[in-house]
């Protein structure tokens, strides 16, 4: 565990459509301190930022809507189906994700950080945080979400589904695990028992601090 880390933090992970806004809602509810890395990276992009120009400067005008911003659809479709266009992206995002997530967290005032990375596992670079959650379900499922979701083309989810590392690698990672594949009963009983742990956990951690 992190000792320079005054807040207690929980990584939230898991593949697409595995139900990660669900279970982080159902946290936020019970009064955790909720941070999401695509709503910071929505913020790091807005019009005028330099990690928009940035982009622009890689991937070309092309990227934007009419309106200056990002098209988020079409810069999604554009790195799926090209790894390095994806590999460029993250080089961009990634460090000012974490960044901007870690200063959050330090200036959480919640009894616990919970910082939502749906791309925990392929970033790296978060050994500063306590505790890794994985929101786990079978690929079936997700693909059936996706589509459901985003309305993607079965090829375009398919391909956005083997872009991510696998299953078996992100359950390595793992601290805890939430299965979301039941019942929403038994999603919020995973996530009021782990509610409960993390503040027992939270109170020792600033007790050692």
């Amino acid at each position: 565990m992190p000792q320079h880390e005054s807040v207690f933090t929980v990584a939230l992970t898991g593949g697409i459509a595995s139900g990660k806004s669900a279970v982080a809602a159902r946290f936020a509810a019970l009064g955790a301190d909720v941070i999401d890395a695509d709503v910071v990276a929505r913020e790091l992009v807005a019009p005028g930022s330099p990690a928009l120009a940035e982009i622009v400067t890689a991937f070309g005008a092309g990227v934007l809507d009419a309106q200056g911003a990002l098209d988020r659809r079409a810069m999604r479709e554009r790195v799926f189906a090209n790894p390095g266009a994806r590999l460029r992206l993250e080089a961009i995002l990634h460090p000012r994700v974490r960044a901007a997530l870690r200063g959050r967290a330090a200036a959480t005032r919640g009894p616990y950080a919970l910082l939502v990375i749906p791309l925990l596992v392929e970033s790296g670079h978060y050994d500063w945080v306590d505790r890794v959650l994985v929101v786990d379900a079978p690929r079936e499922v997700q693909r059936a979400r996706l589509l459901a979701r985003d309305g993607v083309t079965p090829q375009l989810a398919d391909a956005m589904l083997d872009a991510q590392v696998s299953r078996g690698q992100r359950l390595a990672l793992a601290d805890d695990v939430i299965g979301n594949d039941g019942t929403l009963a038994d999603l919020d009983a995973q996530v009021h028992a782990l509610h409960a742990r993390y503040i027992e956990l939270a109170r020792s951690h600033r007790g050692g601090a």
